[in-house]
C-alpha cells in the first residue's frame, strides 16, 4: 500500500462570506500519497506531450541556449499555430541572464526550435536582466498577436524592483517586429540608465499603438501584472495578488483566483474586485491554479492537490465555480530531474491554459489544452478531453486503424516525452496501424495507458511487437488507486516474465520483430485474487498468477518502456541525460478489454 497523506484542510480557512465573495470550495475527500501521481484515477484520454527538453551540452534551441532552468510556460492560439513562451535561465531559478523563449506547433504534438523572444539585457555596473512572467499574450481587438515579458532585475525579477514590461508584435509568418517597452516601472532600479528599446508610443505602425493601448486600457488583462510592478503608487492596479487566473461565471461576472488560494470577483471587468478570501479546502503550495471554463459549459480548476508538493497536476470540476469535485490526475509522472539547480522544485506545475481572448484551437469543442513545467527543466503541454471523466463506460476494442500515422490515438491515456514518443504508427508494407512506443531518453520512459470501465472479473487481449530482444517494457493492471495486481514484462535478455504475489516467474522466451498475442482474464468472482495468462493461446505458468497488489477491481492497462516508478528524485546532476541512448521500440494492436464471462481455472 502506498502511504496517504492528508493534504486537505491544510489551509487557514477564511469564511468567504465574511468578505462578500461567493464561496469556492473543494468539496471531495480524496486522500492522496506520495507518490508521482498521488494515487489518483487519471482524467480520462489526456495526451502529455513534452514541448522542450532542457540539455546543457547539445541543446535544441535554435539560439543555442545551454539553460536548464525552464519554467514558467504561457500558452495562445492564433492563426492556425499554438503559440507558447516560457524562461529560459542558466541553472538556478532567479540566476541571470535569464531570458524568454518561445515556440509554436501546428498541432501541439510537434514543436519548431524555441527561439529568444526577449533577450536578457547587460545593466550597469556589470550582470544582467532577470526575465519574468505571470502573462504571455494578448490578441488585440483588430487580431495582432502580442507577446510579453518583463524585465526583472536581480536578486528577484518579481518585488516591484525592476524595469518594466515589454512587448512586440508576432507577424503571420510567426517572426517576431521589434522589442518596445510598453510599461515602466514606477521605481526604477538605475536612474538615468539608456534602455535599449524605445516606449510603444515611438512605433512606426498605429494599429501597434492602438492595440499597446487597447491592452493596457484592459483592467483584467493587466490584473495579471502587480506582482512585478507592485511597488506602483499611481492606482493603476485595482487588485493585488500573484499569478491571477480568471474565467466568466454563469451570471456574467468574473471569478479570480491567486496563487495561496485566494479567491474573489468582479462585475465590472476588473475596475473593482471584492476583498479576496481563501477558498474552502484548497491547498496552499506556491503553485499556480489555473481556471477556467470548459466546452460543455463546466469549469475545471487545474492544479497540484498537495500543501506542500507540486506533483500530481491535477484537475477538479465545478458546475458553477462555488463547488469543485472530482479530483483527478492530469500528469502523474515525475521522472527524475537530470539538472541539480536552487528552488528548482519537483513535479508538474506552474500550469496555464489560454487566457479568455487568446484564441480557440480547432478541438475546443472537445478537448482543454494546458501548458506547464517538469521539474523546473522541461516544458510540457496535455491536451484533456471534454467532459473531463475518470471513467469509460464501454468495452475497449482498439486497432489504431481510424487514427493518422503520426497522431496521438483518442481515448489513450499518452505520456510522450521527446525522445520517448508515444505516436500511432505502420507496421512495415502491410500498412496496418499500430501504437508505437519509441524510447531513446536514458531517464525516462514512453507510457500509453487505457482506462475500460471498472471492473473485477476481465477479459484482455493485445498483440505486442519488440523490434529488439535487450531492452525491458513493462505491462501493468491497475485499480483506480493505481495499485498493480497483475504484472508483465518482456525482459532485457529475451525473456517473458509475469509476477506471480510479487515474485518474477519465467514465461518463456520472446524474438524480435515476432508479435505476441497475450491474453489475460481475472475470474468474475471477487474473492478471486488471480489472473491466467496466455502468449500465442498457450498458458504460460503451471497455475495463474496471484495478485501482487490486493484490489477489488482493475480499471486500466499500462505499457510502458521501462521499469516502475513511484517518483523521482533529484538535487544532482544526472550522468549522460544530454545523450540518446540506442533507441528500442516495441508496437502495440488489436487491444480488447471488457468483462470476462466465465473464470480462469
Amino acid at each position: 500500500m502506498r502511504p496517504h497523506l492528508c493534504f486537505f484542510l491544510s489551509v487557514c480557512v477564511l469564511s468567504p462570506a465574511t468578505f462578500g465573495v461567493p464561496p469556492v470550495a473543494y468539496t471531495g475527500a480524496t486522500a492522496l500519497t506520495t507518490a508521482a501521481d498521488g494515487g489518483l484515477a487519471p482524467a480520462a484520454g489526456v495526451h502529455a506531450i513534452q514541448v522542450y527538453r532542457a540539455n546543457r551540452t547539445q541543446p535544441a534551441h535554435r539560439d543555442g541556449l545551454t539553460d536548464t532552468y525552464v519554467h514558467a510556460p504561457m500558452l495562445a492560439w492564433w492563426r492556425g499555430h499554438f503559440y507558447l513562451e516560457y524562461l529560459s535561465g542558466p541553472r538556478d531559478e532567479h540566476e541571470a541572464p535569464c531570458s524568454t523563449s518561445l515556440t509554436r506547433s501546428l498541432d501541439g504534438i510537434t514543436w519548431e526550435p524555441p527561439r529568444v523572444v526577449f533577450p536578457s539585457i547587460p545593466l550597469p555596473g556589470g550582470g544582467f536582466t532577470l526575465a519574468h512572467q505571470r502573462m504571455g499574450f494578448y490578441t488585440a481587438p483588430d487580431g495582432r498577436l502580442l507577446v510579453l515579458g518583463f524585465y526583472g532585475v536581480p536578486p528577484s525579477p518579481n518585488d516591484g524592483t525592476g524595469i518594466g514590461r515589454a512587448v512586440r508584435e508576432i507577424q503571420g509568418d510567426g517572426s517576431f517586429g521589434p522589442i518596445y517597452l510598453l510599461r515602466l516601472n514606477a521605481r526604477q532600479p538605475f536612474p538615468g540608465f539608456v534602455l535599449p528599446y524605445p516606449t510603444y508610443t515611438d512605433a512606426p505602425g498605429p494599429g501597434f499603438v492602438a492595440a499597446c493601448r487597447a491592452l493596457l486600457a484592459n483592467r483584467l488583462m493587466t490584473a495579471q501584472w502587480w506582482e512585478e510592478d507592485q511597488l506602483d503608487e499611481t492606482g493603476f492596479y485595482s487588485v493585488r495578488g500573484k499569478a491571477l487566473s480568471f474565467t466568466r461565471r454563469p451570471d456574467g461576472s468574473v471569478l479570480g483566483i491567486w496563487k495561496n488560494a485566494l479567491v474573489a470577483t468582479t462585475a465590472d471587468e476588473g475596475l473593482t474586485w471584492t476583498e479576496k478570501a481563501f477558498a474552502t479546502s484548497l491547498p496552499n503550495n506556491s503553485s499556480k491554479y489555473w481556471l477556467q471554463r470548459t466546452a460543455d459549459n463546466r469549469y475545471a480548476l487545474f492544479f497540484n492537490p498537495t500543501s506542500r508538493l507540486r506533483h500530481p497536476l491535477a484537475v477538479s470540476t465545478s458546475s458553477d465555480t462555488r463547488d469543485f469535485g472530482g479530483l483527478l490526475a492530469v500528469h502523474g509522472e515525475l521522472p527524475d530531474q537530470r539538472f541539480r539547480g536552487g528552488y528548482k522544485n519537483m513535479g508538474p506545475q506552474y500550469v496555464r491554459g489560454i487566457v479568455e481572448g487568446n484564441g480557440s484551437p480547432p478541438d475546443a469543442n472537445a478537448a482543454t489544452w494546458v501548458t506547464y513545467s517538469v521539474n523546473k527543466e522541461d516544458i510540457w503541454i496535455a491536451r484533456v478531453p471534454v467532459p473531463i471523466s475518470g471513467t469509460v463506460n464501454a468495452p475497449v476494442s482498439d486497432s489504431f486503424e481510424s487514427d493518422p500515422v503520426g497522431a496521438l490515438p483518442a481515448g489513450w491515456n499518452i505520456y510522450s516525452p521527446l525522445w520517448a514518443s508515444v505516436r500511432v504508427g505502420a507496421d512495415g508494407d502491410q500498412g496496418n496501424h499500430v501504437l508505437v512506443l519509441r524510447d531513446e531518453d536514458p531517464y525516462d520512459y514512453a507510457r500509453a495507458v487505457r482506462i475500460f470501465p471498472a471492473t473485477h472479473g476481465l477479459t484482455a487481449t493485445f498483440r505486442v511487437l519488440a523490434r529488439q530482444a535487450d531492452a525491458r517494457f513493462e505491462i501493468d493492471l491497475l485499480d483506480a488507486t493505481g495499485a498493480r495486481p497483475v504484472r508483465l514484462a518482456l525482459g532485457d535478455d529475451a525473456r517473458i516474465w509475469v509476477c506471480h504475489e510479487g515474485q518474477w516467474m519465467d514465461a518463456g522466451s520472446y524474438q524480435p520483430d515476432r508479435w505476441l498475442q497475450i491474453g489475460l482474464e481475472i475470474p468474475v468472482s471477487v474473492d478471486a485474487d488471480r489472473c491466467a495468462v496466455t502468449i500465442n493461446g498457450k498458458a504460460v505458468l503451471s497455475r495463474a498468477a496471484f495478485f501482487t497488489d490486493p484490489v477489488t477491481t482493475v480499471h486500466r492497462i499500462s505499457f510502458r518502456t521501462g521499469p516502475h516508478r513511484e517518483r523521482g528524485y533529484g538535487g544532482r546532476d544526472l550522468p549522460g541525460a544530454d545523450l540518446r541512448v540506442p533507441a528500442s521500440i516495441f508496437m502495440i494492436d488489436d487491444v480488447t478489454l471488457s468483462p470476462a464471462t466465465q473464470s480462469a481455472r
